[in-house]
């Protein structure tokens, strides 16, 4: 069940406030320092609350609210609704939380498939319905983090790819459906970062995959894609910029993707086996 702390006396809605939904690690962490530092008010959602908490901590207690919550779970997404009428705006929601599996798609239990998808797009859906009343009034921002498993097959992570690809489409098309009321869709679409969503991957039943993962291209630090999106983001952009080597990737699949495949099975045959 949802618990939420207030360390700061400091009136949230006095600032710029941002959500930032798997706020304890990872990119979200990068993301809620990179808010916090510019002087925004962050409301950091997190299911770790040992960590969540250390996290607010370290912010100094300033601008900086802890909310422990599993968005899965519609009473907790009611919790954290409720924090933000109490707090009366919401400028910035960033969908982040997020995980994935690395397992052959013909031998993984559907139960893992349906708790990716869970996670990874119907949730943010769920909550994005919920809070858009607060971000109409403000004329604030949409961020969703997709990946560009979402725009090109990635052998492996059927679900995941199917995840990000619906949760692509879905704001697409919010993007369309918000533009006349001034409200700001940005998707960021990064390839391969040092962070626990691979590290924590599941397996094809659900417990931790047992190999490692395969890349493409530089493996980027939360801090270098948390830059690109603020930078996005201040200027109001559609997306973020794309790193040329998985840019180009997903260009290929689209123009040539007999060669696509080729390349990427050969790139990725650990996950093939």
């Amino acid at each position: 069940m949802s618990r939420t702390t207030h360390p700061s006396a400091d009136p949230m809605a006095e600032h710029r406030v941002v959500l930032v939904t798997g706020a304890a690690s990872g990119l979200g962490w990068a993301l809620a320092q990179a808010f916090h530092a510019r002087g925004d008010a962050v409301l950091l959602v997190d299911r770790d609350a040992p960590l969540l908490a250390t996290r607010v901590e370290g912010l100094g207690a300033t601008r900086a609210r802890g909310m422990v919550c599993d968005l899965t779970e519609a009473t907790d997404r009611d919790a954290l609704v409720e924090e933000v009428r109490v707090i009366g705006r919401l400028d910035v929601l960033v969908h982040n939380a997020g995980i994935t599996h690395r397992s052959l798609a013909t031998r993984t239990d559907p139960d893992v498939i349906r708790r990716v998808m869970e996670v990874n797009y119907h949730a943010p859906v769920a909550l994005t319905h919920r809070l858009l009343p607060w971000l109409r009034a403000s004329r604030g921002s949409l961020v969703a983090i997709s990946s560009m498993a979402g725009w090109m097959p990635v052998p492996g992570r059927a679900g995941y790819g199917a995840s990000k690809s619906a949760l692509t489409q879905y704001f697409e098309v919010m993007r369309l459906e918000l533009a006349a009321d001034g409200v700001h869709v940005l998707l960021a679409h990064p390839s391969f970062l040092d962070t626990p969503i691979e590290r924590n991957a599941l397996g094809a039943d659900g417990t931790p995959a047992g190999h490692p993962r395969s890349t493409v291209g530089r493996i980027r630090s939360p801090d270098w894609q948390a830059a690109r999106i603020l930078t996005a983001l201040e200027a109001r952009r559609p997306t973020t910029a794309m790193e040329w080597v998985p840019g180009f990737g997903a260009l290929l699949w689209r123009v040539w993707p007999a060669l696509y495949r080729r390349m990427i099975a050969r790139r990725f045959v650990s996950d093939l086996g």
